[in-house]
């Protein structure tokens, strides 16, 4: 779930859209500062800059950059940082390239920063239409390309902007907000195609992925994530006509195989939310598809499970990890679900996904087995709320981790989940007339039934796995917090992270999950990390600023265990070197 209806009402400000009007608010930098993003840059990033949300394509959020160790992170200071005018939750990775930084903060703005210094080069505010609301007004970034800065805004709409001044080039319709239509996630660019996907799953949306022209904003494909009758996968909508509202939004970034052209996207949660009013498996929810790069034709997909009915999206694509299994090396696809599972799965040559195996990261009560074969789980009927059926079901409906990322390292071999436990849902549903553009789940924010165990030692959670053996290495525990934040691995031996209602950001121990470092910012921070260098000097970067999910979450611990209720809100990016 993106956000909950309490949040429906923020509207993005008149007195922000009149501030910050689009175009250039600072100086242009010259244009031999700026060195153009090329495929040949995308699929073989420098370590010195941080082209993508998750660093590569292969989604790993992993820096070879090592002069920031754990030999000297306890230096780790602040040396510059900057507002970004706006509040609620910002949760856009400082995205740079040789020394020019560019990050995304809610209500669809762009700031281009001079990497070293802070200092404002320009910024761009896109003037959102009359009446337009979103569930989530925040931006998961912006991504690079050639001499442009692509942003999917929040009204649906694909913008290109001039990486040298901050003016729009193009832009393109994606589709229809009114609709119940919005974008938040990053774009990702492959081969002279900028794709993206759409959020609305609580709406009653279909998903989708499209390709524009990086050039000229030109459609190139579109692939739906629901099949209309005929396709493959359209027997899996039993019931007439649900396939056209029946969710599977494409809210977060892609990941790719370049070698093999495919295109790896996460699909999230079916719509309604409650399964028995769209029955069948109602493929391709909950699921992992991949994509032609070319074409965008559907090569291979993996569901999660079936007829989805837990607001259990998965958003997330998976990170392209090769791992041993029994003495052989595999292809694979590692991903934690927000179903509690974390999944060891193949990517053929044909673009098929196979199954290796799973093992949950977080206690679960609603699976009862897994199909060791094919991955599908057993359903515990107990646990799967209905039409007039209440049902409790643990994880919650934030899962296991929501959508912040998870990071792998490839010199200790381990993955790090952030994650949260010790909490569940009960609801009930209901049938529901649909009105586009309005909250059409089938139950209402205050028949969620959040709950916790109050006895629970710890909430959130950072975990490591052993990507080859699936052995849990290490774990740091909240006992006053949730996790939500995501996570950044270096050469450097180290993972940051924030996510905790602490205000903190936090440096531990790759190998060990000791704790070396924290620095308390202005806000919570949800967004990921990133680090880049400049001058021979390593840098890492991180936007503050709490709100949307996490906050409400926060008001919900605060009646069930006493938490404060506020979390202080405000963006603000903070970038950090080591002192001398």
């Amino acid at each position: 779930m993106r956000n909950l209806p309490a949040m429906r009402n923020l509207i993005v400000r008149s007195a922000l859209t009149s501030l910050l009007l689009a175009g250039a608010a600072g100086a242009a930098f010259a244009q031999s500062d700026y060195t153009p993003v090329t495929d040949a840059r995308l699929a073989n990033p420098e370590p010195q800059n941080w082209l993508m949300t998750r660093g590569s394509y292969k989604g790993w959020s992993y820096s070879a950059l090592d002069q920031i160790n754990t030999g000297n992170v306890r230096n780790l200071t602040p040396v510059w940082s900057f507002s970004t005018g706006v509040d609620s939750g910002h949760e856009a990775a400082p995205i740079v390239n040789n020394g020019v930084m560019f990050v995304a903060t809610p209500y669809s703005q762009v700031i281009a920063l001079n990497a070293a210094t802070g200092d404002l080069l320009w910024r761009y505010k896109r003037p959102l239409p009359e009446g337009f609301s979103a569930l989530h007004n925040t931006s998961r970034g912006v991504a690079l390309y050639g001499d442009k800065v692509y942003l999917p805004a929040l009204d649906a709409v694909l913008v290109a902007l001039d990486a040298k001044t901050g003016k729009k080039v193009w832009e393109a319709k994606v589709e229809d907000w009114k609709q119940g239509y919005y974008m938040t996630m990053a774009p990702l660019v492959v081969k002279g195609k900028v794709l993206v996907g759409v959020a609305g799953g609580e709406f009653g949306v279909r998903g989708f992925v499209e390709a524009f022209d990086a050039e000229t904003g030109k459609s190139v494909w579109k692939t739906y994530s629901i099949p209309a009758p005929g396709e493959p996968g359209s027997e899996t909508w039993q019931k007439p006509d649900t396939w056209k509202t029946g969710g599977g939004s494409t809210w977060n970034t892609g990941n790719y195989d370049a070698d093999a052209n495919i295109v790896y996207w996460g699909t999230g949660n079916g719509s309604p939310w409650f399964g028995d009013q769209r029955p069948g498996d109602n493929l391709y929810t909950s699921s992992t598809l991949a994509l032609d790069g070319d074409t965008g034709k559907m090569k291979g997909y993996f569901q999660y499970h079936q007829n989805e009915s837990w607001d259990w999206d998965a958003m997330n694509a998976p990170m392209l990890v090769d791992f041993d299994r029994n003495g052989s090396a595999i292809k694979g696809l590692l991903t934690p679900q927000r179903n509690g599972y974390l999944y060891w799965l193949r990517r053929n040559n044909d673009g098929s996904i196979s199954y290796i195996s799973s093992e949950p990261y977080v206690p679960q009560n609603v699976f009862k087995d897994v199909d060791p074969k094919t991955g599908r789980p057993v359903v515990d009927p107990d646990h799967k709320p209905g039409t007039g059926k209440m049902a409790q079901f643990c994880p919650g409906l934030w899962g296991g981790k929501d959508w912040p990322f998870e990071a792998y390292s490839p010199k200790t071999g381990l993955v790090y989940i952030p994650s949260n436990e010790n909490h569940c849902n009960k609801f009930e549903g209901k049938v529901e007339q649909r009105v586009p553009g309005q909250w059409w789940t089938g139950v209402a924010v205050p028949d969620f039934h959040f709950s916790v165990d109050t006895k629970a030692g710890f909430y959130g959670e950072i975990q490591a796995f052993d990507a080859n053996t699936g052995k849990r290495g290490w774990r740091q525990l909240y006992s006053k917090s949730m996790m939500w934040g995501s996570l950044l691995a270096t050469g450097g031996n180290l993972i940051f992270g924030g996510g905790t209602n602490d205000r903190m950001f936090r440096a531990y121990d790759a190998t060990t999950g000791e704790e070396l470092w924290h620095f308390k910012t202005n806000s919570g921070i949800m967004a990921p990390p990133s680090t880049f260098e400049v001058g021979g000097v390593q840098y890492v970067a991180v936007q503050s600023g709490y709100g949307v999910d996490p906050a409400f979450q926060q008001t919900l611990m605060a009646d069930l265990v006493g938490w404060q209720a506020d979390v202080p809100q405000g963006g603000v990016v903070w970038v950090f070197a080591v002192g001398k």
